[in-house]
Formats: C-alpha cells, structure tokens, sequence
C-alpha cells in the first residue's frame, strides 16, 4: 500500500515505516521518556509501530488501550487508490481538497468497493463502532469529531491522575489531537503535515494547556525532509 490511500484499510506497516518506527523509539529512549500507559488505533500499521517504540525504550510491558476512535481517517471511495495515479487522474487541487481540506469529505465507500466487505465486517470492530458511527468516508472534520471523545473521556483522566501518555496513532487522528490542544483554527490545522514515524512531544500544565507543544524528536534536517515527503503525497508524479 505504497504511497496509497490506506485509511481504514488494514495495511501492513512498510519496511520503510519498521525503520521509522525503530529510529522513533531510539529517539524517546535517547531523550530519557519513559510512560504509564500508551493508546493506538485498532490498526495493525500503528500497532507495530507501538511494538517497535515500546522494545527501544524497554516499556515492552507497557498497559496499552486501543480504540477505532484513533483509527485513521476513512478516505472512503479513495481507499486502496494510488495518490500519484489519483493526482494525476482528477488534479492534484481536487486530491488536496480531499486530503486536506477541513470538512469536505472524499466519495463514500459504497459496498461494491473491493475492501467494503474486509473492513466493514472485520471483527476487530464487533465492540465498536455501530452501525451509525461506522464512517463510509471522513473529512478531518469528521475524523476530530470521533476522535476528540476518546481523548476527552480516556486520556484526559489518565492525565489528571498524573500518568505520561504515549500515542502511537496515525496523521488525521494526531492532527484533531494537535488542533485541539494548539487551538488551531481550521485553515491552520489543513496546511499541518505531521511527518511520520518522529515522536512529537507535548508538556501540559494543570488545565491541560500546552507548555512545551509539538516538540519534534530529531535532528531539523530529518523533520524537515520528513514533513516535506508527507506534503508531497498527494502530487501527481512528473
């Protein structure tokens, strides 16, 4: 699923993204983190990813919570297409509203889509979501909406109890995270591309607002060309 709209779709995680996951758990093990609990998505990319941090910072037995509220964003009709090839077919302006426009969701995954039975009927969500909450597809907008309660109703306790938290999750569900905590308006939160596989770090006070925000674990050239390859994702290839 190379460079593909993957969403809910269980993907494997990539060789190049076993190799971020380790770099990233080298990153929090060198910086001294260590944590109470972690939370990540019912996928299996962000799973491994979790796996691979918690082996490098030796937390192997960490309590660890997972939820389809972290999933990420469903791309709906998208899902399994190349994004290149996508660019390339409907314009790369059409592909970035769909990728990274606030509230204007892709085309519905309707159920003769070729993953609609896999993801729609894979146990994995028999807890959850419902019928109603299942998404067909999401903008960013939506993706916050599902997510944000978990974060208000799970994390925010854990906190408050004093616990350090770590997420192992995905794009779109760390950026309604990021928006909500930064206060980020709409516009801002679109033009965010948060690189993958680089811990990221938040301190928060008492009432849970940001003292150190989005603090990037590694060297400026490494952030920069990694945020650089997420934002061209979405561009038809020359």
């Amino acid at each position: 699923m190379e460079n593909k709209f993957c969403g809910w779709f269980d993907a494997k995680l990539s060789q190049k993204g076993v190799e971020e996951a380790k770099a990233g758990g080298k990153a929090l093990a060198a910086a001294g983190y260590t944590f109470d609990t972690a939370h990540t998505s019912l996928l299996t990319r962000a799973q491994v990813t979790l796996a691979s941090v918690l082996t490098e910072i030796g937390q192997e037995s960490l309590p660890v919570e997972k939820t389809w509220r972290l999933n990420e964003r469903h791309y709906g009709a998208l899902t399994g297409l190349n994004k290149a090839e996508t660019a390339a077919k409907h314009g790369e302006e059409q592909v970035k509203i769909w990728r990274r426009s606030f509230d204007v969701p892709p085309p519905p995954m309707e159920p003769d889509h070729p993953y609609y039975e896999t993801i729609r009927k894979d146990p994995r969500y028999a807890e959850g979501p419902s019928d109603e909450q299942f998404p067909a597809c999401e903008s960013l907008k939506l993706t916050i909406e599902r997510t944000l309660p978990y974060w208000d109703d799970v994390i925010v306790p854990q906190m408050k109890a004093g616990k350090k938290i770590l997420i192992a999750a995905h794009g779109n569900s760390l950026r309604g995270i990021v928006k909500h905590l930064d206060s980020m308006s709409d516009e801002d939160i679109m033009g965010c591309n948060l690189p993958t596989g680089i811990p990221f770090v938040y301190e928060l006070d008492e009432n849970l607002k940001p003292v150190v925000s989005m603090q990037f674990l590694g060297d400026e050239e490494t952030v920069r060309k990694a945020i650089e390859s997420v934002a061209a994702q979405g561009k038809a290839k020359k």
